[in-house]
């Protein structure tokens, strides 16, 4: 088929266009959605104005549209998106939040699209894992009982993925970061003509959550 992927730039995303492209799907635009909203239900928003810098380091082109990020209505700027590509269907990047894969579903039944999302109820720690193999991930936000500010910037590997193990069996947290957790940036993956490379970043820190934010980045030779 011939999709567009919603993208935030995070891990789920990205590694869901790399399922696609695994099964021999084409996928033809990245769609992303820029909400005013921090706390949207449906959109990431850490670093989200980076997607154009990982549509230029993929070769895929962007589209975009911005969101008021209000629950349920923020779904008719999806809609709108969607209108402005010609494909068969949508890549979705969820895991397990229900509330998003009805949403998108929904949507894509309106526009007469499939819903491709690889990712839907995968074993969260064995699909971290693979993910953590073949991209470069990093922690961007983090907002849960024993993610502190040092967790900020970290890339994903064995040991990380074990330090998650041990807060998930502490605080019961998701290892896939699917209650809101934590939030990710990959700065490269297998489908990537280009890396990214982050030349300023500026750690906020707000008590018990916080985030790195991406000031500068540039693409670089793989």
């Amino acid at each position: 088929m011939k999709l567009a992927a919603l993208i935030s730039g995070g891990k789920d995303s990205m590694f869901s266009i790399q399922r696609a492209l695994e099964a021999g799907h084409e996928v033809t635009h990245l769609v992303t959605i820029i909400p005013d909203n921090m706390d949207s239900y449906m959109f990431h928003s850490a670093n989200i104005h980076l997607t154009g810098v990982v549509s230029r380091a993929c070769g895929i082109p962007l589209v975009t549209e911005t969101s008021s990020g209000e629950k349920e209505k923020e779904l008719s700027d999806l809609k709108r998106a969607l209108s402005h590509v010609e494909v068969d269907g949508v890549i979705a990047g969820a895991i397990e939040s229900g509330y998003q894969e009805s949403r998108v579903r929904n949507i894509c039944d309106e526009l007469g699209l499939k819903l491709y999302a690889p990712l839907w109820h995968n074993e969260p720690e064995s699909l971290v894992r693979e993910m953590a193999v073949c991209m470069d991930i990093r922690m961007v936000k983090v907002a849960a009982l024993g993610l502190d500010e040092s967790w900020l910037g970290r890339r994903f590997d064995d040991r990380l993925i074990d330090d998650l193990l041990a807060l998930h069996k502490k605080y019961r947290i998701h290892i896939a970061g699917e209650g809101g957790e934590y939030e990710t940036l990959v700065l490269d993956a297998p489908f990537f003509k280009k890396r990214i490379e982050l030349v300023e970043v500026e750690r906020v820190w707000l008590g018990d959550h916080g985030m790195l934010r991406v000031v500068k980045a540039k693409l670089g030779e793989k």
